[in-house]
């Protein structure tokens, strides 16, 4: 007989609802172009997320809403990037100064000016930088998050979020992954134990309200 996972794991006791806090941030993670351009070997064909990031980035911005990006850059031969610069050959991308274009950030997610980048070597935006501590002397409480990959760096810094005692909001249309099975996957497993996996209407409509 076939298992209905959501009821099996809510009666588990797993997917209780976190909910918003008083002082949320948006974290836009390596929304860059090496995961859209398809000559790169990163490209990963989530244009729709990009289409959601964007809009759930005006809507921060116009709601007086913190927001901070990331991006990944390592030195000539990586040696920065240690094991996962080993593990996964296609980091090379963003080795500095070899390509200069896949490391930029995509159309429509350009930081703008006073909107704080975070460079970081590892998957997690927390790992190795001054995120955390930024966001705790900021007073956010909340972290909406948005940006690449879904299965990786999302899923990566959602949990560290967690742990670092900042509520999670992944927003389902503003994050992807090469593949749509291993994005439904890691939504699934986000929501029932480290985040709160929300629509974008849900995401729109509090910080219109703000």
């Amino acid at each position: 007989m076939a298992i209905d996972l959501n009821a099996d794991y809510a009666q588990a006791g797993f997917g209780n609802r976190l909910g918003w806090g008083q002082r949320p941030a948006l974290l836009i993670i390596d929304f860059v172009n090496a995961y859209l351009d398809p000559a790169c070997p990163l490209y990963a064909g989530v244009e729709g997320a990009q289409a959601g990031a964007v809009t759930l980035l005006t809507a921060a911005r116009a709601a007086s809403v913190p927001v901070f990006h990331t991006n990944v850059a390592y030195t000539p031969g990586g040696v920065d990037g240690g094991v996962f610069f080993r593990k996964v050959k296609a980091l090379s991308c963003f080795e500095r100064g070899l390509h200069p274009h896949w490391a930029s950030f995509a159309t429509g997610l350009e930081p703008a000016a006073g909107e704080p980048v975070i460079t970081k070597q590892y998957a997690s935006a927390f790992f190795g930088t001054s995120l955390a501590s930024t966001l705790t002397a900021s007073g956010i409480d909340t972290l909406l998050i948005a940006g690449l990959s879904t299965s990786g760096c999302v899923r990566a810094s959602a949990l560290d979020a967690c742990q670092h005692g900042f509520v999670p909001l992944v927003v389902r249309e503003a994050v992807g992954d090469r593949d749509a099975r291993v994005h439904e996957a890691n939504l699934f497993d986000l929501n029932a134990k480290y985040a709160d996996v929300i629509g974008i209407e849900e995401a729109i409509t509090h910080l219109s309200a703000r």
